[in-house]
């Protein structure tokens, strides 16, 4: 508790007829102001009966006032160099009497960005003026920062001329500390009810103590009928209530979860999609107390992939897709007809390694290798292996996934089965081979892509020797 002290004039018992050489220490006696509490009123008592004492016991009574006082209480002479110092301000700021006598206090133990300041204060009681109630900014020996409630006055000799500043204090670090923390945590809740997300928390045993104005007014349920209730008994579905558990005890254990959807039931009985990243809350000292769920409401964004997925699933074409690991993800219906594996049978499994046949591995994978980095390929002929054993031969255009983030997260292909066509055109070229007549062909180049048997025996040249050459040259 703070003891304000102002200059005043030297009372009769401090006169020069009856001081001693110590007479600057009664002055902060002299000068303290009303008790303001039980232990302010004690200290005031026993100032006064100083005051009322011969000069015999004057001078060992005001020292040990002074240095037993429970309040760090120390003065400076006129050059600022420390000439008192009490046993509390020992205590508070580690430095021992013997330690900082004769030190210049500013320069010595106020940090830099507070000694202009209390130059100044020191400068006012040396001019006769008090000050009270002035905070500041101390190191203590330990290199710790602490914060000092300050009020000073001038150090008097027994002619009544100013010698230097007294000062009592109080540490207010506990409470300084406190006074921040509850307005951070006033800022905090603040920004929480005023974040354009649903924002929902719960402590660590899933009761829920934060509900924002977004997760209410998407939700529909007040302040009021959430807060105190089992989140996951009584908000979530039956069916993902598992799900969201796990979820928030791995927070509580320190693992968090992002981007993990669960639908919310609307006080309207509605069914909203919600996407969450789950973070683990921790207090002061580290320990978790809860969970803090930021949300985004998924639903529109969902029904857009939902009647995507329903598109896909029903095209007249296989479609399949792989994540960045190559593990399939998306199995349409087409291709379920096509190559008998249900979507159980192929989610997961990787589709190189385990669908491809050995000669073309390497191929298709530097297919999908070239999507990772964005590259499309277009007709890209790929034998798979059907369930039954069958070999069938595709067409892949193979395009980049990405996410809303334009974040590539996979591969889509889109298919066409071309054994039929593969195997006329095997049969075609059969039958202008095996003809009874010379026949040949170029491309629009004029270079030669056709020539089959009559024509190597009635030429002499065989197909090896004129493929790719300018047939008119």
């Amino acid at each position: 508790h703070t003891l304000n002290m102002t200059a005043t004039a030297i009372p009769p018992t401090l006169s020069p007829a009856n001081s001693s050489r110590k007479d600057h220490l009664l002055t902060a006696i002299t000068t303290i102001s009303p008790p303001v509490d039980r232990r302010a009123s004690v200290a005031h008592r026993r100032a006064r009966s100083l005051m009322d004492a011969t000069d015999s016991s004057l001078e060992p009574l005001c020292s040990s006032f002074i240095d037993n006082a429970n309040a760090p209480i120390f003065g400076v002479d006129t050059e600022g160099r420390v000439n008192v110092w009490n046993q509390d301000t020992a205590k508070i700021i580690g430095y021992s009497p013997a330690e900082v006598m004769g030190k210049h206090f500013v320069k010595e133990y106020i940090t830099e960005d507070n000694q202009a300041s209390v130059g100044m204060v020191f400068d006012r009681a040396f001019q006769g003026e008090g000050t009270s109630s002035y905070e500041l900014s101390i190191m203590t020996k330990a290199g710790a920062r602490i914060e000092i409630l300050l009020s000073t006055t001038s150090q008097r000799n027994s002619e009544g001329d100013i010698v230097g500043a007294m000062a009592i204090g109080q540490d207010i670090t506990d409470t300084c500390f406190l006074s921040e923390r509850v307005a951070f945590e006033r800022e905090y809740i603040r920004l929480i009810d005023t974040a354009n997300a649903p924002i929902i928390g719960v402590d660590a045993e899933g009761i829920v103590n934060i509900w924002n104005q977004c997760a209410m007014q998407m939700v529909g349920y007040s302040t009021e009928q959430v807060i105190g209730q089992d989140f996951v008994r009584e908000f979530i579905t039956d069916d993902f209530k598992t799900a969201v558990k796990n979820v928030l005890d791995k927070a509580l254990h320190g693992k968090e979860t992002a981007n993990f959807e669960f639908p919310l039931i609307t006080i309207e009985g509605d069914r909203i999609d919600v996407l969450l990243n789950a973070t683990t809350r921790r207090d002061e000292y580290g320990n978790i107390i809860g969970v803090v769920g930021i949300g985004q409401d998924n639903t529109e964004r969902l029904a857009k992939v939902r009647e995507s997925i329903k598109l896909i699933d029903n095209v007249n074409a296989p479609i399949f897709g792989v994540d960045i690991r190559g593990r399939v993800n998306m199995w349409n219906q087409c291709a379920i007809r096509l190559f008998g594996f249900s979507r159980e049978e192929i989610f997961n499994h990787f589709l190189v390694q385990e669908f491809i046949t050995d000669d073309y591995k390497i191929a298709l994978q530097a297919v999908f290798d070239k999507a990772f980095r964005g590259e499309e390929t277009e007709n890209f002929v790929f034998p798979l292996i059907t369930k039954g054993g069958a070999r069938i031969e595709m067409l892949l255009n193979a395009t980049p996934r990405r996410d809303e983030q334009e974040n590539i997260i996979g591969v889509i292909g889109i298919g066409q089965d071309i054994t039929s066509r593969l195997a006329q055109e095997k049969e075609f070229t059969k039958l202008i081979d095996s003809a009874n007549a010379p026949i040949f062909g170029v491309d629009t180049q004029g270079f030669v892509n056709v020539w089959n048997q009559c024509a190597m025996q009635l030429v002499g040249y065989s197909t090896e020797e004129v493929m790719g050459k300018n047939f008119v040259k």
